[in-house]
């Protein structure tokens, strides 16, 4: 997926145009363009998919992003395999990967931001599991 810089106020108004979560940023500026709707069903498959990492009930599918920034640094990971993937390494939450960066306690679900395959935003993977529960 590619990716556009927008300046704070360009986005601000995308925001604005979204009638609900449902409605992505991509949804957005096809309707601007005057452009088709896509068909067929959302990127995001429905079950489990081999690959997906599934923790504490929130199931991330494969190839999700992950950022993290600290101390001045933006730190990247991705689901392969059934697990967050982190400079080479695998980790089975998102704390342990979270501790890796900071070297002490840090609760993970704070820590970390997602973009799901198919998706513009990236969000706070605490938000998600809150939707689960």
């Amino acid at each position: 997926m590619r990716t556009i810089e927008v300046d704070f106020d360009v986005y601000k108004a995308l925001m604005l145009r979204r009638p609900s979560e449902d409605v992505t940023e991509n949804d957005v500026l096809r309707d601007l363009l005057q452009l088709p709707r896509k068909k067929g069903p959302s990127a995001t498959p429905v079950g489990p998919a081999p690959g997906d990492w599934i923790t504490k009930g929130v199931r991330f599918p494969a190839g999700t992003e992950f950022r993290a920034h600290y101390k001045g640094q933006t730190y990247l990971g991705r689901v392969e395999s059934g697990a967050l993937v982190l400079n080479g390494k695998r980790y089975d939450s998102p704390s342990s990967a979270a501790v890796s960066i900071t070297g002490s306690a840090v609760n993970g679900w704070r820590f970390w931001e997602a973009r799901l395959p198919g998706e513009a935003s990236w969000k706070m993977i605490e938000s998600l599991r809150r939707r689960v529960g």
